[in-house]
């Protein structure tokens, strides 16, 4: 087994207060495209590039393209969770995890049966009404058409963090809390390139910081351990104790 390997699972056997730190790269062995790499979505030709159309302005000024752009693009209720995934829900079962935040929308990790996630960016599986609040799932946005409305005439918005728009602040406080607490912080699948969440990571106070993650990174050179590999593979060669 590879050095870094043995190295992570050491650490993850010698604690008990680890948090997960995650960004697309999680979800990109799940068949979920990615944003920045070569093939993600703003390498992609659209009328308009994927940060406008994302954008709380845009939203609420072109809603048709932006629904076209989010049902083709966003919805994606095929992906299954991969080996990252459901090897961390393995480690809060196992007392180990105490968090997984996630940048992602896709709500993979509750699907592998995660607990404690906080969702930086909200997810596609919860919308509600803009005029009346009621709620809507992610089967009505899918089977959707047009600008979806609900009965009183409001149009449906995702609860997901546009540009443009600030990040829930009892999500963040809750991510800070969980970071600052770590004696263990993973980083991994983010190119740490989005911010504010990116600048989480300086909350973490504890006794070592991994890096998982395909390319550089602005933290590589604080990581104590640094793994350029997919995060699907190097999760899959952890082992588990229960206790």
């Amino acid at each position: 087994m590879d050095e870094k390997i043995v190295k992570l699972q050491e650490l993850i056997d010698q604690h008990d207060n680890i948090v997960f730190f995650g960004g697309a790269g999680v979800s990109t062995e799940s068949g979920i495209p990615d944003f920045r790499s070569q093939d993600g979505l703003y390498h992609q030709k659209y009328d308009f590039p994927p940060e406008t159309i994302l954008s709380h302005t845009f939203f609420l000024n072109h809603p048709e393209e932006f629904y076209k752009f989010y049902r083709d693009k966003m919805l994606c209720d095929t992906a299954k969770p991969n080996a990252a995934h459901l090897k961390l829900a393995e480690l809060e079962e196992a007392g180990k995890l105490k968090a997984v935040i996630t940048q992602n929308i896709d709500n993979l990790h509750q699907m592998a049966g995660s607990k404690k996630v906080l969702e930086l960016h909200g997810s596609v599986y919860r919308n509600h009404c803009m005029r009346c609040g009621k709620s809507f799932d992610f089967a009505y946005m899918k089977h959707s058409t047009g600008v979806p409305r609900c009965e009183c005439g409001g149009m449906i918005k995702p609860d997901v963090v546009l540009y443009e728009e600030g990040l829930d602040n009892d999500t963040i406080e809750e991510s800070v809390r969980a970071i600052s607490q770590a004696q263990v912080l993973i980083i991994g699948g983010t190119s740490l390139a989005v911010y504010p969440a990116a600048g989480l990571i300086d909350y973490f106070r504890g006794e070592a910081l991994v890096v998982i993650n395909k390319s550089s990174t602005p933290r590589d050179r604080n990581a104590d351990l640094l793994i350029k590999e997919p995060i699907g593979q190097v999760f899959s060669q952890i082992k588990v104790n229960q206790k």
